[in-house]
């Protein structure tokens, strides 16, 4: 059994003893957690949560006991029920709500759930405010409503078509083009949510022929969920056989997007954001944002642009903080997460589908065609397991200092990140476990990994 909390939310394997897993009593806990603080940090007595899911076995199950937590403390609850992570975050702004809670694991196996926490802008939760959930929830100081103060449930299910309506009234998504390319499109929803809504995009964007793998809500995974080349190889084989454009896959909660070219090979996950942000910005000048470790080749589309690439830390929160910061109009990560402001401020696989098909059909191109127009770059992903009594700070203190000394561009808002005119090496500690991992990008895989097993060589040495 498995419990990880952190300031981004709470996920762990259902079941086990409480404190060891994602127990009900931990789900009520944690609930309660994020309840005190919406209360503590609202200016209003009105206060409201969206609670959607993803389609896991345990999903109605950790619902009930959130729903009947949040109303218990007085807290209103508008409850959309199976939705993706981007819808629940439009719903949360649509709404006018307090914040909102999205259950999912994202693309963790089906054994695994989790709370993903929202505050008033749909947003994830910055670090303190995660902080000051976890410590509530560690001094289990929660307050429940009097009998008469006990609030109300809204059921709704009109926010799947709200989203797709608001992707298609995007001036950059050209319905008509999509169209008349007369696209046969595969997609694999993995069985959860993704099965709902992707279907009833795409038909509206006017893709008439779609072939559907495990589009059933029922939260069997044919295959582990995260979209990975090794994972969606039925996906590539059916692509091939039904003679079809492209593929799609999305994970659980369907803020990735992964595409395959209609070779059934990988258009490659770092490309989503690349190729999209590349339509954008040849229709609109802005500047674009991704985390450390993302490809260089976002960097470099913007550039040809004359616009300004910026880099965040890792993880979705800390590059939406530097979207606004840098006025940017286009980012994510290069896990496949589009980040798009027009529509919302959060990762969202229906809007790239929307925008990936505008520029494919405005293209005339075949998707594997399309790939060679971008930079070529390769990531090794790579991790060092310690034992516990290393520093794990020293060593990457150590490494900046070598660095530092050959005159190499250092970046350390997150971990580590050596920049080199042949590519780059980022590492970043784990907060739970003695792990460093090792990212690193050159225009080779060869190189790629060269860089890799140079600096886990010189991690080795220090270490001992």
């Amino acid at each position: 059994m498995t419990l990880i909390t952190s300031i981004s939310g709470i996920r762990g394997t259902i079941g086990g003893q409480k404190g060891e897993g994602l127990s009900p009593l931990d789900i009520v806990k944690f609930a309660a957690a994020y309840g005190t603080w919406l209360i503590n940090n609202t200016n209003t007595d009105d206060y409201k949560v969206v609670i959607g899911r993803d389609a896991r076995i345990s999903g109605e199950m950790v619902k009930q006991l959130v729903i009947g937590t949040l109303i218990g403390m007085g807290i209103k609850v508008v409850d959309i029920d199976y939705a993706t992570t981007p819808t629940t975050e439009i719903a949360v702004i649509e709404e006018k709500a307090s914040g909102g809670i999205i259950i999912t694991a994202s693309h963790n196996p089906k054994n695994w759930n989790a709370l993903k926490l929202l505050n008033s802008l749909g947003e994830f939760l910055t670090e303190a405010d995660g902080k000051q959930i976890l410590e509530s929830a560690k001094n289990e100081d929660f307050y429940f409503a009097e009998v008469d103060k006990i609030e109300t449930i809204n059921n709704t299910n009109k926010y799947n078509e709200i989203h797709i309506d608001k992707i298609l009234e995007l001036p950059l998504v050209n319905v008509d083009a999509i169209k008349m390319a007369n696209f046969k499109i595969v997609i694999d929803c993995v069985n959860s949510v993704g099965g709902i809504i992707i279907p009833d995009l795409l038909r509206k964007l006017g893709v008439e022929k779609i072939v559907e793998l495990y589009c059933n809500p029922n939260g069997n995974f044919p295959h582990n969920p995260e979209p990975l080349p090794e994972n969606i190889k039925e996906l590539s084989n059916a692509v091939i056989s039904h003679k079809a454009d492209l593929g799609f896959v999305v994970d659980p909660d369907v803020d990735r997007l992964a595409i395959v070219n209609e070779d059934g090979t990988m258009f490659g996950e770092e490309y989503t954001l690349v190729s999209v942000a590349d339509y954008v910005l040849s229709n609109q000048k802005g500047n674009t944002v991704s985390n450390l470790s993302s490809t260089r080749a976002l960097r470099d589309i913007t550039q040809k642009y004359g616009c300004e690439y910026s880099s965040a830390a890792v993880g979705e929160v800390n590059v939406v903080e530097k979207m606004k910061e840098t006025n940017a109009i286009i980012g994510g990560e290069g896990n496949g997460g589009i980040i798009y402001p027009e529509l919302h401020s959060g990762r969202d696989a229906l809007v790239g589908i929307a925008l990936f098909l505008s520029l494919l059909a405005s293209k005339n191109k075949k998707c594997s065609e399309l790939k060679k127009d971008y930079p070529e770059y390769y990531i090794s992903k790579n991790k060092i397991q310690l034992t516990p009594n290393v520093d794990v700070d020293k060593i990457l203190d150590s490494i900046k200092s070598n660095y530092e000394s050959k005159n190499a561009k250092i970046i350390t808002i997150d971990g580590v990140k050596i920049e080199l005119d042949d590519g780059w090496i980022h590492m970043r500690k784990s907060n739970t476990e003695p792990i460093i991992r090792i990212y690193a990008e050159s225009n080779t895989i060869e190189k790629a990994e060269f860089l890799a097993k140079n600096i886990i060589r010189e991690i080795n040495l220090i270490a001992r």
